[in-house]
Protein backbone atom coordinates (compact mmCIF):
# COMPACT_ATOMS: atom_id res chain seq x y z
CA UNK A 1 0.00 0.00 0.00
CA UNK A 2 1.52 3.68 -0.85
CA UNK A 3 0.79 6.60 0.98
CA UNK A 4 1.83 10.25 0.63
CA UNK A 5 2.41 12.31 3.77
CA UNK A 6 1.54 15.79 2.82
CA UNK A 7 1.97 18.26 4.93
CA UNK A 8 4.69 20.65 6.37
CA UNK A 9 8.15 19.02 5.87
CA UNK A 10 9.74 21.34 8.66
CA UNK A 11 7.40 20.16 11.53
CA UNK A 12 8.14 17.82 14.63
CA UNK A 13 4.76 16.89 14.07
CA UNK A 14 4.98 15.43 10.46
CA UNK A 15 8.49 13.62 11.30
CA UNK A 16 6.87 12.00 14.19
CA UNK A 17 4.01 10.87 11.71
CA UNK A 18 6.71 9.88 9.69
CA UNK A 19 8.38 7.60 12.10
CA UNK A 20 5.48 6.02 13.00
CA UNK A 21 4.25 5.16 9.53
CA UNK A 22 7.94 3.76 8.31
CA UNK A 23 7.91 1.56 11.29
CA UNK A 24 4.94 -0.11 9.25
CA UNK A 25 7.25 -1.29 6.62
CA UNK A 26 7.25 -3.47 4.60
CA UNK A 27 3.39 -3.18 4.20
CA UNK A 28 3.34 0.19 3.66
CA UNK A 29 5.77 2.26 1.12
CA UNK A 30 5.93 5.56 2.75
CA UNK A 31 6.58 8.98 0.47
CA UNK A 32 6.12 12.79 1.36
CA UNK A 33 5.34 16.35 -0.42
CA UNK A 34 6.03 19.43 1.75
CA UNK A 35 4.56 22.91 1.49
CA UNK A 36 8.07 23.60 2.46
CA UNK A 37 11.46 21.98 2.94
CA UNK A 38 12.10 18.58 5.25
CA UNK A 39 13.74 18.69 8.16
CA UNK A 40 16.91 16.77 8.01
CA UNK A 41 15.84 13.45 10.07
CA UNK A 42 13.55 12.54 7.19
CA UNK A 43 16.66 11.39 4.74
CA UNK A 44 16.43 8.60 7.41
CA UNK A 45 13.05 7.74 6.93
CA UNK A 46 12.23 8.27 3.15
CA UNK A 47 14.52 8.47 0.46
CA UNK A 48 14.92 11.54 -1.64
CA UNK A 49 13.21 9.81 -4.88
CA UNK A 50 10.20 9.50 -3.00
CA UNK A 51 9.86 12.84 -1.45
CA UNK A 52 8.53 16.37 -2.89
CA UNK A 53 9.53 19.73 -1.43
CA UNK A 54 7.50 22.57 -2.74
CA UNK A 55 10.01 25.19 -0.95
CA UNK A 56 7.27 27.81 -0.01
CA UNK A 57 7.04 29.85 3.19
CA UNK A 58 3.39 29.57 4.39
CA UNK A 59 2.36 31.88 6.76
CA UNK A 60 -0.07 30.84 10.00
CA UNK A 61 -2.67 33.79 10.01
CA UNK A 62 -3.33 32.67 5.70
CA UNK A 63 -2.76 34.64 2.52
CA UNK A 64 -0.55 31.62 1.48
CA UNK A 65 -0.91 32.19 -2.61
CA UNK A 66 2.31 30.58 -2.94
CA UNK A 67 1.28 27.47 -1.79
CA UNK A 68 -1.47 27.32 -4.61
CA UNK A 69 0.69 28.26 -7.24
CA UNK A 70 2.63 25.12 -6.50
CA UNK A 71 -0.64 23.27 -6.58
CA UNK A 72 -0.03 21.83 -10.76
CA UNK A 73 3.45 20.65 -9.61
CA UNK A 74 1.87 18.88 -6.80
CA UNK A 75 -0.40 17.19 -8.86
CA UNK A 76 1.67 16.01 -11.55
CA UNK A 77 3.86 14.52 -8.33
CA UNK A 78 0.82 12.78 -7.04
CA UNK A 79 0.06 11.16 -10.69
CA UNK A 80 2.91 10.18 -10.83
CA UNK A 81 3.68 8.30 -7.36
CA UNK A 82 -0.20 6.83 -7.97
CA UNK A 83 -0.70 6.27 -4.78
CA UNK A 84 -3.33 4.13 -2.60
CA UNK A 85 -3.79 7.23 0.51
CA UNK A 86 -2.62 10.64 0.15
CA UNK A 87 -2.47 11.44 4.12
CA UNK A 88 -3.24 15.46 4.39
CA UNK A 89 -2.14 17.02 7.60
CA UNK A 90 -3.47 20.07 8.80
CA UNK A 91 -7.34 20.05 6.61
CA UNK A 92 -7.56 23.93 6.06
CA UNK A 93 -4.13 23.96 4.02
CA UNK A 94 -2.89 20.42 3.06
CA UNK A 95 -5.87 18.96 2.91
CA UNK A 96 -7.36 21.70 0.62
CA UNK A 97 -4.27 20.65 -1.44
CA UNK A 98 -5.34 17.21 -1.44
CA UNK A 99 -8.65 18.00 -2.14
CA UNK A 100 -8.38 20.33 -5.01
CA UNK A 101 -5.67 18.26 -6.43
CA UNK A 102 -7.94 14.97 -6.14
CA UNK A 103 -10.75 16.72 -8.19
CA UNK A 104 -8.34 18.43 -10.63
CA UNK A 105 -5.84 15.93 -11.61
CA UNK A 106 -8.29 12.94 -11.09
CA UNK A 107 -6.09 11.11 -9.00
CA UNK A 108 -6.91 7.85 -8.19
CA UNK A 109 -5.78 7.80 -4.38
CA UNK A 110 -8.10 8.42 -1.64
CA UNK A 111 -7.90 11.02 1.05
CA UNK A 112 -7.22 10.69 4.67
CA UNK A 113 -6.96 13.86 6.44
CA UNK A 114 -5.72 14.51 10.56
CA UNK A 115 -7.07 16.98 12.01
CA UNK A 116 -4.48 19.57 14.20
CA UNK A 117 -6.79 21.53 16.36
CA UNK A 118 -6.75 25.18 15.05
CA UNK A 119 -7.92 24.07 11.37
CA UNK A 120 -11.20 22.69 13.24
CA UNK A 121 -11.66 24.57 16.31
CA UNK A 122 -10.43 27.89 15.26
CA UNK A 123 -10.20 28.60 11.59
CA UNK A 124 -13.84 27.46 10.47
CA UNK A 125 -15.15 30.19 12.97
CA UNK A 126 -13.24 32.96 10.78
CA UNK A 127 -15.33 33.39 7.93
CA UNK A 128 -17.99 31.10 5.97
CA UNK A 129 -14.94 30.61 3.19
CA UNK A 130 -13.04 29.01 5.93
CA UNK A 131 -16.29 27.01 6.85
CA UNK A 132 -17.06 26.04 2.96
CA UNK A 133 -13.57 24.91 2.40
CA UNK A 134 -13.30 22.90 5.91
CA UNK A 135 -16.87 21.23 5.07
CA UNK A 136 -15.12 20.31 1.40
CA UNK A 137 -12.22 18.46 3.01
CA UNK A 138 -13.72 16.77 5.39
CA UNK A 139 -15.95 15.34 3.04
CA UNK A 140 -13.39 14.19 0.22
CA UNK A 141 -11.77 12.43 2.95
CA UNK A 142 -12.81 8.47 3.29
CA UNK A 143 -11.48 8.77 6.67
CA UNK A 144 -9.92 11.36 8.80
CA UNK A 145 -8.07 11.36 12.56
CA UNK A 146 -8.90 13.37 15.73
CA UNK A 147 -6.68 13.57 19.14
CA UNK A 148 -9.93 14.50 21.14
CA UNK A 149 -13.74 13.44 21.39
CA UNK A 150 -14.16 17.31 21.57
CA UNK A 151 -12.90 17.71 18.18
CA UNK A 152 -14.53 14.77 16.87
CA UNK A 153 -17.74 15.88 17.85
CA UNK A 154 -17.02 19.10 16.30
CA UNK A 155 -15.47 17.43 12.66
CA UNK A 156 -18.75 15.19 12.57
CA UNK A 157 -20.80 18.89 12.76
CA UNK A 158 -19.03 20.16 9.55
CA UNK A 159 -19.01 17.24 7.84
CA UNK A 160 -16.60 14.33 8.40
CA UNK A 161 -17.23 10.49 7.91
CA UNK A 162 -15.77 8.74 10.04
CA UNK A 163 -13.08 9.74 12.66
CA UNK A 164 -10.72 7.79 14.34
CA UNK A 165 -9.90 9.17 18.04
CA UNK A 166 -6.81 8.36 19.17
CA UNK A 167 -3.94 11.19 21.09
CA UNK A 168 -1.26 12.63 19.27
CA UNK A 169 0.93 10.54 21.99
CA UNK A 170 4.23 9.57 22.96
CA UNK A 171 6.62 7.23 20.80
CA UNK A 172 8.05 6.06 24.03
CA UNK A 173 7.42 6.72 27.71
CA UNK A 174 10.12 8.12 29.19
CA UNK A 175 12.35 7.55 32.25
CA UNK A 176 11.56 9.25 35.29
CA UNK A 177 14.03 8.84 37.75
CA UNK A 178 14.76 12.92 38.99
CA UNK A 179 13.25 13.92 42.42
CA UNK A 180 10.41 16.01 42.02
CA UNK A 181 10.68 19.39 43.22
CA UNK A 182 7.27 20.18 45.46
CA UNK A 183 7.89 24.18 44.92
CA UNK A 184 8.91 23.76 41.20
CA UNK A 185 6.12 24.88 38.18
CA UNK A 186 6.90 24.31 34.56
CA UNK A 187 5.27 25.64 31.66
CA UNK A 188 6.53 25.14 27.50
CA UNK A 189 3.90 26.24 25.65
CA UNK A 190 4.45 28.97 22.95
CA UNK A 191 5.12 32.14 23.84
CA UNK A 192 2.28 33.45 21.70
CA UNK A 193 -1.31 34.90 22.20
CA UNK A 194 -3.09 31.36 21.52
CA UNK A 195 -1.31 29.93 24.19
CA UNK A 196 -1.90 33.19 26.79
CA UNK A 197 1.50 32.60 29.15
CA UNK A 198 0.43 36.07 30.39
CA UNK A 199 -2.37 34.45 32.13
CA UNK A 200 0.69 31.21 33.25
CA UNK A 201 2.18 34.21 35.11
CA UNK A 202 -0.74 35.75 36.74
CA UNK A 203 -1.67 32.66 37.78
CA UNK A 204 1.82 31.49 38.91
CA UNK A 205 1.69 35.01 40.63
CA UNK A 206 -1.30 34.29 42.80
CA UNK A 207 0.84 31.24 44.38
CA UNK A 208 3.87 32.46 44.39
CA UNK A 209 2.45 34.86 46.99
CA UNK A 210 1.11 32.29 49.06
CA UNK A 211 3.95 29.44 48.55
CA UNK A 212 7.15 31.43 48.90
CA UNK A 213 9.35 28.58 47.81
CA UNK A 214 7.13 28.48 44.40
CA UNK A 215 9.30 28.53 41.44
CA UNK A 216 8.58 28.57 37.39
CA UNK A 217 10.82 27.76 34.56
CA UNK A 218 9.37 29.32 31.42
CA UNK A 219 10.75 27.49 28.42
CA UNK A 220 9.35 27.90 24.66
CA UNK A 221 9.78 31.51 23.23
CA UNK A 222 7.31 33.99 20.71
CA UNK A 223 6.08 37.34 20.60
CA UNK A 224 5.27 37.71 24.13
CA UNK A 225 8.29 36.78 25.69
CA UNK A 226 9.72 40.58 26.78
CA UNK A 227 6.43 41.51 27.25
CA UNK A 228 6.40 38.50 29.87
CA UNK A 229 9.49 39.49 31.14
CA UNK A 230 8.41 42.96 32.13
CA UNK A 231 5.21 41.61 33.41
CA UNK A 232 7.58 39.60 35.81
CA UNK A 233 9.16 42.28 36.51
CA UNK A 234 6.16 44.60 37.80
CA UNK A 235 4.77 41.33 39.81
CA UNK A 236 8.42 41.44 41.66
CA UNK A 237 8.83 37.69 40.33
CA UNK A 238 12.02 38.25 38.39
CA UNK A 239 13.97 36.13 40.80
CA UNK A 240 11.80 33.34 40.61
CA UNK A 241 10.40 32.92 37.01
CA UNK A 242 13.37 32.06 34.82
CA UNK A 243 12.71 32.25 31.32
CA UNK A 244 15.13 29.10 29.27
CA UNK A 245 14.02 29.63 25.47
CA UNK A 246 13.66 26.83 23.11
CA UNK A 247 15.02 23.52 24.72
CA UNK A 248 15.98 20.12 23.06
CA UNK A 249 14.34 17.10 24.14
CA UNK A 250 16.78 16.21 26.75
CA UNK A 251 16.62 19.55 28.19
CA UNK A 252 13.49 19.80 28.29
CA UNK A 253 12.68 15.96 29.31
CA UNK A 254 15.21 17.19 32.62
CA UNK A 255 12.53 20.30 33.52
CA UNK A 256 9.75 18.19 33.48
CA UNK A 257 11.41 14.96 35.15
CA UNK A 258 12.01 17.53 38.32
CA UNK A 259 9.01 19.67 38.44
CA UNK A 260 5.90 18.78 40.32
CA UNK A 261 3.57 20.69 38.35
CA UNK A 262 2.97 21.99 34.76
CA UNK A 263 0.93 25.01 33.20
CA UNK A 264 -1.20 25.34 30.20
CA UNK A 265 -3.14 27.58 29.75
CA UNK A 266 -4.36 28.62 25.86
CA UNK A 267 -7.43 29.75 25.26
CA UNK A 268 -7.94 26.86 21.87
CA UNK A 269 -6.54 23.63 22.14
CA UNK A 270 -7.13 20.01 21.45
CA UNK A 271 -5.20 16.97 23.18
CA UNK A 272 -1.73 19.06 23.74
CA UNK A 273 1.29 16.43 23.16
CA UNK A 274 2.92 18.81 25.81
CA UNK A 275 0.40 18.09 28.93
CA UNK A 276 1.10 14.04 27.88
CA UNK A 277 4.78 14.22 28.28
CA UNK A 278 4.26 15.86 31.44
CA UNK A 279 1.77 13.59 32.70
CA UNK A 280 4.14 11.05 31.88
CA UNK A 281 6.93 12.45 33.54
CA UNK A 282 4.49 12.31 36.75
CA UNK A 283 4.08 16.07 36.56
CA UNK A 284 0.35 17.22 38.40
CA UNK A 285 -1.36 19.54 35.19
CA UNK A 286 -2.80 23.41 35.75
CA UNK A 287 -5.40 23.38 32.56
CA UNK A 288 -7.79 25.43 31.15
CA UNK A 289 -10.98 24.81 31.05
CA UNK A 290 -11.47 23.31 27.48
CA UNK A 291 -13.50 20.58 27.11
CA UNK A 292 -10.37 18.30 25.57
CA UNK A 293 -8.20 18.88 29.81
CA UNK A 294 -11.80 17.35 30.78
CA UNK A 295 -11.46 14.54 28.58
CA UNK A 296 -7.25 14.24 29.60
CA UNK A 297 -8.07 14.49 33.53
CA UNK A 298 -10.64 11.69 33.65
CA UNK A 299 -11.01 9.50 36.53
CA UNK A 300 -7.45 7.90 37.80
CA UNK A 301 -5.90 10.98 36.94
CA UNK A 302 -4.41 13.53 38.95
CA UNK A 303 -4.19 17.71 37.85
CA UNK A 304 -6.78 20.76 38.60
CA UNK A 305 -8.93 22.61 35.78
CA UNK A 306 -8.79 26.20 35.85
CA UNK A 307 -12.04 28.31 35.18
CA UNK A 308 -12.02 31.47 33.81
CA UNK A 309 -13.39 32.87 37.09
CA UNK A 310 -11.67 30.87 39.38
CA UNK A 311 -10.61 32.37 42.82
CA UNK A 312 -6.86 32.71 42.21
CA UNK A 313 -6.49 33.70 45.81
CA UNK A 314 -7.95 29.92 46.85
CA UNK A 315 -5.55 28.14 44.12
CA UNK A 316 -2.57 27.25 46.73
CA UNK A 317 -5.61 25.56 48.92
CA UNK A 318 -6.54 23.55 45.92
CA UNK A 319 -3.10 22.36 45.11
CA UNK A 320 -2.47 21.97 48.65
CA UNK A 321 -5.83 19.69 48.78
CA UNK A 322 -4.57 17.79 45.72
CA UNK A 323 -1.98 16.63 46.99
CA UNK A 324 -1.28 17.60 50.85
CA UNK A 325 1.99 15.54 51.10
CA UNK A 326 4.50 14.57 48.87
CA UNK A 327 3.73 10.27 49.04
CA UNK A 328 0.38 11.85 48.01
CA UNK A 329 1.83 13.87 44.96
CA UNK A 330 3.95 10.86 44.30
CA UNK A 331 1.07 8.68 43.91
CA UNK A 332 -0.44 10.75 42.05
CA UNK A 333 1.77 11.83 39.51
CA UNK A 334 2.57 7.94 39.05
CA UNK A 335 -1.57 7.35 38.43
CA UNK A 336 -0.72 10.24 35.27
CA UNK A 337 2.05 8.34 33.76
CA UNK A 338 0.29 4.80 34.32
CA UNK A 339 -2.52 5.88 31.88
CA UNK A 340 -0.36 8.16 29.75
CA UNK A 341 1.59 4.22 29.05
CA UNK A 342 -1.99 2.28 28.91
CA UNK A 343 -3.96 5.11 26.32
CA UNK A 344 -1.64 7.81 25.01
CA UNK A 345 1.62 6.28 23.35
CA UNK A 346 1.40 6.79 19.74
CA UNK A 347 2.91 3.34 17.90
CA UNK A 348 -0.06 1.24 18.34
CA UNK A 349 -2.53 3.83 17.33
CA UNK A 350 -0.76 4.22 14.39
CA UNK A 351 -0.54 0.17 13.90
CA UNK A 352 -4.84 0.37 14.63
CA UNK A 353 -5.23 3.85 12.29
CA UNK A 354 -2.92 1.59 9.09
CA UNK A 355 -5.05 -1.43 9.46
CA UNK A 356 -8.12 0.75 9.01
CA UNK A 357 -6.76 1.93 5.63
CA UNK A 358 -5.55 -1.43 4.45
CA UNK A 359 -9.38 -2.62 5.17
CA UNK A 360 -11.00 0.51 3.26
CA UNK A 361 -8.39 0.51 0.44
CA UNK A 362 -10.52 -1.19 -2.58
CA UNK A 363 -8.05 -4.03 -3.01
CA UNK A 364 -8.99 -5.04 0.71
Amino acid sequence: MKLVLLGDGQSPHLLKWARALAAQRPALQLYAASSRDFAPDFQFLIPESRRLALNTSPQHAGGNLSVLMQLPRLAAWLARVDADWIHAHYLTSHGTLAWVAKQGWRLRGQIVGSAWGSDILVTPQQGWGYAWVTRKVLQACALTTSDSEHMSARMRELGAGEVMTFPFGLEQLPRQSARKDPALFFANRGLEPIYRPQRVITVFAALAAQLPQARLVVANDGSLREALQQQCAQLGLAQRVSFVGRLDAASQARHYAQARWYLSLPESDSVSVSVLEAMAHECLPLLSDLPANHELLGPDRSGLILREDEDLNALAARLQQLAPDADAADAAGARNRAWVADNALFAPAVQRFVARLHSLSPAA
